[in-house]
């Protein structure tokens, strides 16, 4: 179980893998008292004889097994998101094959959950010149998804922060949208940080004043409103966000920093979707046997277990998502990897070359301290594949 692995300073180390962990995660099925929503990757096909960089190639029965592994541990899927890149390698007709795949499988699955991401990304950039512009091509996706009787997680559109040049577009867009949706929807609000495009979302540069124009869209449809999931990396920001919303609209954490303790809740406000978040979480991909196991003890009134579960899976998630955080994706299909849910470590577009060896040895060692090396013989030998692959060899 030994392994020499490269540190941020260019040394070798010898570093001894400790192992698997000793959690149990939930099953399928299992009542647990959050909702938690896992944005799921997408497992590029490998051998696809396409142009990586320009084509989309997807393995589609690695990708839908590994959802099925998701609803397996009580867990939802949060599909077509920017975890499974969207926008960023994924198209939409590709987007919409795997919801249409993902919902047929939820099916066959008892007590499986999801919610797909509904955008704009089919919409050229120089093509966005209105604001009706944006409302027709939310209108495209949103109808598209719901033919398939899937569930909408509203996304935030890059082409909408271009065009948009008020706090009262934000408002026009989101009032047609819901105002058409067959069921409550979830909104998303994506920070700067996960997507540059995103910047002044809400029509603000201002968290707090783009924060008021949100408030004020989800208390005007209320009833057409699940919940709102923030990826803000702001605990304080999303508390504050919280307290603040109708008291059947849910808070889904996005903070891939903080949501332990966002999760347990603080026991503050006039309902029980203000006192705590629930979670829409990319890293609940990497991390699904903790994150169900964790869940399973906050349900069973076990806090104490929560928190210890749960606590050693930080360092890791902060470390996936370090800056330039939109490049999370590559540790979170590098863990697919490494236990052994897909057999090659390529990404869509290439995006496994966004992150420096380095920062993978890493990564390798947070994921054994939080008990997430499922299989050590497996997951030591494909990591020395890859250091050799780089150079780095016994």
């Amino acid at each position: 179980m030994k392994i020499t692995l490269p540190c941020a300073d260019g040394s070798l180390q010898p570093y001894t893998l400790r192992g698997r962990g000793a959690f149990i995660p939930a099953s399928a099925g299992t009542k647990l008292n959050r909702v938690a929503y896992s944005a799921a990757h997408v497992v590029a096909d490998a051998r696809a004889d396409i142009d990586p960089w320009l084509q989309c190639a997807i393995d589609w029965d690695a990708t839908i097994a590994y959802r099925r592994r998701l609803w397996g541990m009580g867990l939802g899927v949060a599909e077509a998101m920017d975890t499974a890149q969207r926008g960023m390698g994924l198209d939409w007709p590709t987007s919409l094959e795997l919801i249409r795949r993902s919902i047929e499988a939820s099916h066959e699955v008892p007590g499986a959950f999801l919610a797909s991401g509904c955008g704009t990304d089919h919409l050229a950039p120089e093509n966005a010149k209105t604001v009706d512009d944006i409302i027709r091509a939310y209108e495209t996706q949103m109808a598209a998804i719901e033919k398939l009787g899937g569930k909408l997680i509203v996304m935030a559109s890059r082409a909408l922060a271009r065009v948009a040049r008020s706090p009262a577009d934000y408002e026009r867009v989101y009032q047609r949208v819901l105002s058409q949706a067959r069921e409550p929807v979830i909104l998303h609000w994506l920070g700067d940080m996960f997507d540059p495009a995103l910047k002044g979302y809400w029509g603000s540069d201002d968290i707090d004043t783009a924060m008021n124009t949100a408030l004020g869209i989800i208390e005007a449809h209320a009833d057409k409103v699940d919940g709102i999931k923030i990826s803000l990396l702001d605990k304080d920001k999303e508390i504050a966000m919280r307290r603040r919303l109708p008291a059947h609209v849910r808070m889904y954490t996005g903070d891939d920093f903080n949501y332990a303790e966002l999760i347990a809740g603080d026991g503050v406000g006039d309902s029980p979707t203000q006192q705590h978040s629930d979670a829409l979480l990319g890293i609940f991909d990497a991390i699904a046997p903790a994150a169900s196991a964790a869940l399973a003890a906050l349900a069973n009134g076990d806090e104490a277990r929560f928190h210890a579960i749960l606590s050693p899976t930080v360092p890791l998630s902060r470390h996936i998502f370090k800056a330039p955080t939109r490049f999370y994706k590559t540790g979170v299909v590098f863990m697919a990897w490494i236990n052994g849910h897909q057999d090659h470590f390529v990404m869509v577009g290439g995006q496994q070359s966004t992150r420096s060896l380095p920062h993978l040895a890493e990564l390798f060692r947070l994921a054994d301290a939080a008990g997430l090396i499922e299989q050590p013989d497996l997951a030591l030998r494909r990591m020395k594949t890859l250091l050799a692959l780089h150079g780095v060899e016994d």
